[in-house]
């Protein structure tokens, strides 16, 4: 990273530019910078960064618990992108305490905090400890509680520490779910079948559902749960700041 990145400072600059000018912001600065990959969004960042590097390295979280359909979009991207995606995959042991100790949907009586503590932030802190940035998918209006002040350059308010900092990139944060959508059918973007089905964010297969007509697509995630607070720990620092 260079001596003069200025986080905020560049964050007030970029704040109305175009998702590739972040990301090219993005591979210039840094050499060891990550996408995370899971959803329509993320695939539409692979699209447009494809085009600005050759050294893309991306990522996806394996909780073990993806629907049949994910597991199929990944490698349709892989393939139809010619890239390596490395999937993260949760510590066996913290996996197995829990369902032993718990059963496997435990997560339905005592919220899914601890379930996505194991097999998603963990995961995520390890990869994250040996990168320098990484980039996601987040959009302002995803989470009206949540991700509405999302900046699109931001110290990690999570996964940063004493010791270093973080940044994260949120290239698609002022974009709407329409103009993703666009991009995807304009640039013929491979998508997870699931979308055709009425899922529009998708996590893992138990926590998971379609949503009806004129819900918010953040409904379908956790829906057993208080519906301002849909996260599951990646971007906790979003319900922190809210």
């Amino acid at each position: 990273m260079s001596a003069e990145f200025n986080t905020k400072q560049l964050n007030e600059t970029y704040q109305d530019q175009t998702p590739q000018q972040i990301l090219e912001l993005a591979f210039k600065q840094f050499d060891n910078i990550a996408l995370s990959f899971s959803g329509a969004e993320d695939v539409a960042l692979i699209e447009m960064a494809s085009k600005l590097t050759d050294r893309l390295q991306v990522f996806c979280l394996d909780t073990g618990r993806l629907h049949p359909q994910t597991y199929r979009f990944i490698e349709k991207v892989r393939n139809h992108y010619q890239i390596e995606i490395e999937l993260i995959y949760p510590e066996a042991a913290a996996v197995e305490e829990l369902v032993k100790s718990k059963g496997l949907f435990s997560f339905y009586a005592d919220g899914h905090s601890e379930c996505c503590s194991i097999r998603k932030i963990a995961p995520l802190r390890k990869k994250l400890s040996g990168v320098d940035a990484w980039i996601t998918g987040q959009r302002k209006d995803q989470s009206p509680g949540t991700r509405s002040d999302i900046p699109v350059i931001e110290t990690d308010p999570t996964f940063s520490g004493a010791r270093r900092e973080l940044v994260k990139f949120n290239p698609l944060a002022n974009w709407s779910s329409r103009e993703v959508w666009d991009f995807i059918w304009m640039f013929d973007v491979p998508y997870n079948e699931l979308h055709d089905q009425g899922f529009i964010s998708i996590g893992c297969e138990p926590c998971t559902r379609a949503v009806r007509p004129n819900q918010h697509e953040r409904e379908g995630r956790w829906w057993w749960e208080e519906s301002t607070a849909k996260e599951c720990g990646l971007h906790v620092g979003n319900i922190q700041k809210s």
